[in-house]
């Protein structure tokens, strides 16, 4: 009788468990669905209690930004012409090395490792760089970013390849990762570091513009496939 209770007992709390993980899959789809905007490239807008874009480029309208979260200097992430699009009189403006240029606004020039927090939001720099090509050295400080919206960790890799300090990246709700090849990492590299990170939604970028295809993103999400849930979203 009481091999059959905790038979029962066990049977329920695997039962709870999935059912449980499975809402909080629903409700990471629906934060996504409602909150991330993918506007081409390496481009989101990300609402919440503030808006946030990260490395605008190609902005088809203008928009007041709360934040602007630029990853490195090289044209197709530093527009300085589709910052401007973007700044109202408070919008804070944050950069690796003071290199993104064309605009004036409030700048906040960070390195990676540095924290800070700007309007509410909660801003890890972390490294983004390639290990064996050098379009991205290491020693040129460009960032990645971990940003907290609405108690949700989000993870913008920047340019980069699968490098070790994603290891150390804990808690990631949200990973947002290049799949392209040729600057940053291919598919099936992206892959391997999904499963490093360990994000509950990953959504790929870094294609349909300058270099990759969908096909890139969907041979990331088959990938992973029953390991971590990927979104491919549409361009806004």
């Amino acid at each position: 009788m009481k091999r059959t209770l905790f038979m029962v007992s066990v049977i329920a709390a695997v039962v709870l468990g999935a059912v449980l993980s499975c809402g909080a899959a629903d409700d990471m789809a629906a934060f996504v669905k409602s909150n991330i905007q993918w506007l081409g490239h390496d481009t989101f807008r990300i609402a919440g209690d503030r808006t946030v874009y990260i490395d605008p480029f190609k902005i088809k309208k203008a928009d007041k930004a709360d934040i602007i979260l630029i990853t490195h200097d090289h044209f197709d992430h530093c527009s300085g012409a589709d910052v401007k699009k973007l700044l109202g009189p408070k919008t804070v403006v944050v950069t690796p090395g003071g290199g993104c240029k064309g605009f004036r606004a409030d700048e906040r020039i960070v390195k990676p490792g540095d924290r800070l927090e700007v309007g509410g939001i909660a801003i890890e720099v972390v490294p983004s760089y390639n290990v064996k090509k050098d379009f991205h050295p290491k020693d040129k400080g460009y960032a990645g970013y971990i940003i907290t919206v609405k108690g949700k960790r989000i993870y913008h890799a920047g340019d980069t390849d699968h490098i070790p300090e994603m290891k150390t990246f804990k808690n990631i709700d949200i990973a947002l990762l290049p799949v392209s090849g040729t600057y940053v990492m291919t598919a099936d590299e992206a892959r391997a570091a999904a499963l490093e990170i360990k994000p509950r939604i990953a959504i790929p970028m870094h294609y349909g513009d300058i270099v990759g295809t969908r096909g890139d993103a969907e041979r990331f999400a088959e990938g992973l496939k029953g390991k971590v849930e990927v979104i491919i979203l549409e361009k806004q």
